[in-house]
């Protein structure tokens, strides 16, 4: 399973992904994110899926970029273009992985800027190469195991969060899923964006880097339940029998 969050804030773009891959019994460590920029054409493409499918579509749309990137002055663009290489793919390899018990089932978040967007942008994209862009009342994108992060997105991430504050809920988010869901772990992929920059920075971060974090965060929980108005429990407390 793989763990995508991107954020659209009014400072910029956030995003985190894991890098843990499993096949049967075997795990690896491979990047789930690329990053496409030159000139003010700055793009970043986040993916989960079946890798194979992954691959194939990524390896095809590079080509596209290399032949027709001038063409892509809006991100919208760039994300058509990447949706037709994935319907390429269901074309020639959805009939066969159905055959083999296997479902077609790539999902993309892809986020950046391009010279004629007025803003920066993040949309998600559909294995059926539908997409739909982020709007401000719930400003993210979550694929792959998605369940266990939402939780602390909905209650805390705005458009306004600074970038910093968004960056340590796309943390908790990833901290959260990897708690629950044993194909979700370390290192992780960190990527940001501020607006009209046109300039993506990326970092990895190991399991080591951040290691004091799931314990400071556990403790912070820990004091806040212990914290919350006792009146209302102590009135259903009270019914117990004291037998």
């Amino acid at each position: 399973m793989t763990f995508c969050a991107a954020f659209k804030i009014e400072e910029g773009l956030v995003g985190v992904s894991d890098t843990r891959l499993t096949s049967g019994t075997e795990r690896t460590t491979a990047r789930k994110v690329t990053i496409h920029q030159h000139g003010n054409h700055s793009m970043f493409l986040m993916t989960s899926g079946l890798r194979s499918v992954r691959d194939k579509a990524l390896t095809y749309f590079e080509e596209v970029l290399e032949e027709q990137d001038t063409h892509f002055d809006k991100l919208y663009k760039a994300v058509n273009a990447f949706a037709g290489q994935v319907r390429v793919v269901a074309n020639e390899d959805k009939e066969a992985l159905k055959e083999a018990g296997l479902d077609f089932n790539l999902f993309s978040i892809i986020g950046g800027q391009l010279e004629k967007d007025n803003e920066h942008k993040l949309f998600m994209l559909y294995p059926q190469g539908n997409w739909v862009e982020v709007g401000k009342g719930s400003p993210y994108f979550l694929i792959g195991e998605s369940s266990y992060g939402k939780p602390i997105l909905d209650r805390v991430l705005r458009y306004e969060s600074p970038m910093d504050m968004a960056l340590k809920l796309a943390y908790l988010a990833f901290d959260s899923t990897r708690i629950s869901a044993v194909d979700v772990d370390f290192p992780i992929d960190v990527v940001l964006y501020k607006r009209n920059s046109f300039d993506i920075v990326q970092h990895r971060f190991e399991r080591e880097d951040l290691q004091h974090l799931p314990e400071l965060w556990q403790e912070s929980l820990h004091k806040s339940v212990q914290e919350m108005p006792d009146e209302w429990v102590d009135m259903a407390l009270s019914k117990l029998s004291s037998k």
